[in-house]
């Protein structure tokens, strides 16, 4: 085994456990780590975290359904508005300016940046809604799960689910029109608008990452961005990550989860709007 590939490996193993718990997928740490670092063509770094994407939802989303911690029902409803708005995304690419797109997507983070940051600080902590909704009553969203850090079973409900849908679409679309990943604007339709709690939110996050980018890596595949040789170690690191993430996830109290969560989205949203303002490229 040569050194590049033990390399990838590691680079998988941290991008798997980090995207398992924040429910990002992980691509948004590979992708630079080999572009920026490794020098790699943007094209095969792409392909590359693609396929991590994937390895990341299946390790995560196996540990998340043992323990009863994702939302299916959520999942399902609201992967229609994240497909939905990708296939727009890809059909709508150069009919908006690409500046412009940045920079409101990379205000919309920066701006929920905010919100966690509030939630932080708030003496309240993390407030479980459990209120009722017309819409999340017919669709049957209410949920529980088993929180092992605080362990006690927690029941909880959501609101704002049209909004929450809204967000969704928007994030299929931000996906299509600039091929970037939408993990971070999932956690936050569910978290902050749809008032679900974090850890569901990046379980259910996990699943439905890999739906999305399972339709997404067929066209990758087929124009030759994904080499194997660099795919394949970084799987099989993100795999075994993933796995790892998603135990530690459980353990880790949502306040903690939430302060990893911060500089992460602050990263994201920082480098759209300077990628908008034409800074980075």
């Amino acid at each position: 085994m040569n050194s590049s590939m033990i390399l990838f490996i590691v680079i998988g193993l941290v991008a798997g456990t980090l995207g398992a718990v924040l429910g990002i997928g992980g691509g948004m740490i590979i992708t630079p780590i080999l572009t920026v670092m490794m020098g790699l063509d943007i094209k095969y770094a792409i392909g590359a975290s693609i396929i991590s994407v994937i390895a990341t939802s299946s390790g995560a989303t196996i540990a998340y359904l043992k323990d009863d911690m994702l939302n299916l029902r959520v999942a399902m409803f609201l992967e229609i508005a994240t497909t939905v708005g990708a296939i727009m995304g890809a059909l709508l690419v150069g009919a908006f300016s690409s500046t412009f797109l940045y920079v409101l997507f990379g205000f919309f983070l920066l701006y929920s940046t905010y919100n966690m940051i509030r939630k932080l600080m708030s003496k309240k902590g993390e407030a479980v809604y459990t209120g009722h909704d017309s819409t999340v009553d017919k669709l049957r969203l209410a949920d529980s799960y088993y929180d092992k850090a605080e362990k006690k079973q927690v029941d909880y409900s959501m609101k704002n689910v049209p909004g929450g849908f809204i967000m969704m679409w928007a994030a299929g679309l931000a996906s299509g029109l600039l091929g970037i990943g939408s993990g971070a604007f999932k956690v936050i339709a569910m978290d902050t608008i749809m008032k679900m709690p974090l850890k569901p939110s990046s379980a259910t996050s996990n699943l439905m990452m890999g739906v999305t980018a399972a339709a997404s890596a067929t066209v990758y595949f087929f124009n030759g961005s994904i080499r194997p040789d660099i795919a394949g170690p970084l799987s099989i690191g993100v795999l075994v990550g993933a796995t790892i993430g998603a135990r530690l996830m459980q353990v880790l109290k949502p306040k903690l989860i939430r302060m990893i969560f911060v500089p992460v989205i602050f990263y994201m949203g920082m480098q759209m709007v300077l990628k908008g303002f034409g800074v980075l490229h």
